[in-house]
């Protein structure tokens, strides 16, 4: 089974950056997705990013657009979320997590992913 542990959470002032780390540990056979999800108090599981089969695709939800990237070190093996300008509305406990699911593809969508981090808190304030 494969395991997920989160890292790389902070507080950061608006327009600051941080960069979340996603470390893969165990048996990952038959995954084809990983992805970032956030979940901010009170508020439902969203979407932020997802690496498709081989890492040869990204998808990002709409608040992640041009300020998040998602990338993988196959070396280690590390999946990482680059926030950058981020701003208060972007305070969440954000979750790594895999599918193997081929429905994992699309737009991020947490119904698809069925293994999950314990996540890290992210807060943006001044």
């Amino acid at each position: 089974q494969v395991r997920l542990t989160e890292s790389g959470g902070g507080s950061v002032q608006p327009g600051g950056s941080l960069r979340l780390s996603c470390e893969v540990s165990g048996d990952a056979t038959g995954t084809l997705c990983i992805g970032w999800f956030r979940q901010a108090t009170g508020q439902g599981r969203e979407g932020v990013a997802v690496l498709g089969p081989g890492g040869r695709s990204t998808r990002y939800g709409d608040s992640a657009k041009g300020r998040f990237t998602i990338s993988r070190d196959d070396t280690k093996p590390t999946v990482y979320l680059q926030m950058n300008a981020l701003r208060p509305e972007d305070t969440a406990v954000y979750s790594c997590a895999t599918s193997t699911r081929i429905s994992c593809t699309g737009t991020p969508d947490s119904r698809w992913f069925n293994t999950w981090g314990e996540g890290t808190q992210v807060t943006v304030s001044s």
